[in-house]
């Protein structure tokens, strides 16, 4: 759309938003994200709609749109509590199935069928079974980044914040961890519980390399790495400290380091220094194909046409559930131990 045909009176209507991301939204392209911005959270009203982001969201649409804001746990925490009729999920597939599995007569949109996950696709429903014929009475731990196929041949989910407390939750010296071979090596690092694992892999977090971060580190006083799990073990033990997108997020605000490389997916970086202007944050830009397939354009279409619709095969659907409740069940178990 021409900067010209561009309504003023739409631009002044979300230039508050603006302000939020100015830091990081040049502002020339302001004027293309504007109506859509501004047409977007119309229809949420309209729609009695939900947006929930990912942080790998890019900032117009995390800062902008969205309603819940997250990682994946986050957000399958907080997709059981909303009151909206339809919910258009800012992600990719796995998280769209996991909220429509949470919410099954809800409407859950995904606004590109497209917006996969190497992670996902590096396993499917039948690799799990014949895992569970290879180590009978082993139980399965599956990560959320699967489908909900994997889902519903596994015993329970974890996300990389909970991985070990789920692994460990068990009562089993034998454990199945899936998909993603560098975070079930991260956990088995942690427990003397054995770990058997998949060879998945995240192919943003796996480009990453213990020299490039070296690189980085000698080219800036005072700078703190901090990686995603789902990294390399040379890049782990390269980092300053290891979490879940939301662990990274409370360790920059909480911490406020002077410098920081934050080792994961470009957009996290842009979304979490909004706010944030006593910390510089170093970016290696390691963009997600599938998360970039999310676009306003494409959430605003998604809100006209009220597609497309996440469908799960309820057969599926029942036990999929299964395991992404017992998680949330384990969840819910440590904050009453830590509330007692």
């Amino acid at each position: 759309m021409p900067v010209k045909h561009i309504d003023a009176t739409i631009i002044e209507k979300v230039a508050p938003l603006y302000e939020r991301v100015k830091t990081v939204i040049p502002d020339i392209e302001w004027p293309f994200h504007a109506p859509h911005i501004a047409a977007i959270n119309e229809l949420k009203k309209e729609k009695n709609a939900v947006i929930l982001a990912h942080n790998y969201q890019t900032p117009e649409i995390y800062h902008c749109v969205a309603d819940i804001t997250g990682d994946s746990l986050a957000l399958a925490q907080r997709a059981i509590d909303t009151d909206a009729d339809v919910i258009v999920v800012a992600g990719v597939h796995f998280m769209a199935e996991t909220a429509k599995l949470l919410n099954p007569d809800k409407t859950v949109l995904i606004p590109d069928l497209g917006a996969g996950c190497s992670l996902a696709e590096s396993i499917t429903a039948a690799d799990v079974r014949k895992l569970r014929e290879q180590y009978p009475g082993v139980p399965v731990v599956t990560y959320v980044n699967t489908s909900a196929e994997v889902k519903a041949e596994c015993d329970i989910c974890c996300t990389s914040g909970n991985a070990l407390a789920i692994v460990e939750s068990l009562g089993s010296e034998r454990v199945i961890f899936l998909p993603d071979e560098y975070l079930a090596n991260y956990v088995a690092q942690q427990t003397d519980i054995e770990i058997i694992s998949w060879q998945g892999r995240c192919e943003v977090h796996g480009r990453f390399t213990a020299e490039e971060l070296e690189s980085f580190r000698a080219g800036h006083d005072d700078l703190t790495i901090i990686a995603h799990p789902e990294c390399p073990p040379d890049v782990l033990a390269t980092a300053d400290f290891v979490g879940s997108t939301a662990q990274m997020q409370d360790y920059v605000v909480n911490k406020r380091p002077p410098k920081v490389l934050m080792v994961t997916e470009c957009s996290m970086s842009d979304n979490v220094s909004v706010g944030i202007d006593d910390v510089e944050f170093i970016r290696p830009c390691n963009l997600c194909p599938y998360m970039k397939k999310i676009t306003l354009a494409n959430i605003q279409a998604a809100l006209e046409t009220l597609s497309p619709a996440v469908e799960i095969d309820p057969a599926v659907a029942n036990r999929a559930r299964a395991a992404v409740e017992r998680m949330l069940d384990v969840g819910r178990s440590k904050m009453t131990e830590v509330a007692a």
